[in-house]
């Protein structure tokens, strides 16, 4: 190992949770199992035949982004509502990750990546043998969609720095605005406990369509005539904002890498994430590989004092 060098994580030993998926209502389980060295984060639906039951946990996997990402391989085979399993794994850096899942989307839990935290923290974090890679921001790149915006930028920092505003008109979110810096530890006692939220007046809609069938008061702050339904109440008062970063590490997480930069963005969702890493990938003056080694070596040599 080197000395002051992040190197790549997976965990200890299995973990093991089970739940039902808020859209689908459908039951899963999942089997969390270390994995290699330079491999990421892949899917693998086990309650299927199908010759390739792999699906990496990449962008360009990304199939729907309706309430939710979705990953599908070139097979057809999907993995849905991946993002706060995701946002768990790049909050307490773990790069290398097999996930065993028997049904068709990542159970909701409560709500928030709490759970995925504690499951993982459980099963134990191994350093690897190489070093962590992450994907350094060299150009500004921006997706606007009409009021909605996100940016990507160059920093000096070596971890991601997060930037979210939303507006809605409902007085309990109303504006709500934070930034966080992707600090060891930060994720896991900022942003894991904020819970996804909707309003009661889109739920039958919603299920008319075949989403939010699993969805209840046990999984979600739900919001009718500028009241919280939930009788435990809000765990911050800005969770609303919180859960919008967790989002968003969940869906950056799907560059294959920790990014070192400044996310910004304005009423973001999980559609202008795609768009947005899908941007960056897609233009490779905007960003390069970097490991702590060749950010030490790009360094000065600190002067010598004269003899």
């Amino acid at each position: 190992m080197l000395s002051g060098v992040q190197m790549q994580q997976t965990i200890e030993r299995p973990a093991v949770c089970a739940g039902i998926g808020v859209h689908s209502g459908e039951k899963a389980r999942l089997v969390l199992k270390p994995a290699p060295v330079g491999s990421g984060v892949v899917f693998r639906r086990t309650d299927l035949d199908a010759t390739n039951i792999e699906i990496k946990a990449h962008a360009d996997s990304v199939s729907d982004t309706r309430l939710g990402t979705t990953l599908t391989n070139e097979a057809g085979v999907s993995v849905a509502v991946v993002e706060h399993l995701m946002a768990a794994l790049a909050g307490l850096g773990v790069d290398n990750l097999i996930i065993e899942i028997d049904g068709p989307e990542v159970p909701i839990m409560d709500g928030s990546s709490a759970v995925y935290c504690e499951l993982l923290l459980q099963a134990g974090l191994k350093t690897q043998s190489a070093p962590r890679r992450r994907i350094r921001i060299l150009e500004r790149v921006e997706i606007i969609d009409g009021p909605k915006r996100a940016t990507l930028s160059p920093s000096d920092d070596t971890v991601l720095t997060l930037r979210a505003r939303i507006e809605y008109d409902d007085s309990v979110i109303g504006i709500q605005q934070m930034t966080l810096r992707m600090a060891p530890g930060m994720f896991a006692r900022d942003l894991a406990f904020a819970r996804t939220y909707g309003f009661a007046r889109d739920v039958d809609m919603l299920r008319a369509i075949g989403l939010a069938r699993g969805g209840s008061l046990d999984n979600a702050v739900v919001l009718e005539d500028g009241a919280v339904m939930n009788p435990e109440g809000l765990r911050a008062e800005d969770e609303f904002v919180r859960h919008k970063m967790l989002d968003a590490v969940g869906d950056l997480m799907l560059t294959g890498a920790p990014i070192a930069g400044s996310y910004d963005a304005v009423q973001p969702g999980h559609a202008l994430n795609n768009a947005l890493v899908r941007k960056l990938l897609s233009t490779p003056s905007a960003w390069c590989w970097e490991t702590d080694v060749d950010a030490m070596a790009r360094q000065p040599e600190p002067a010598r004092a004269a003899v």
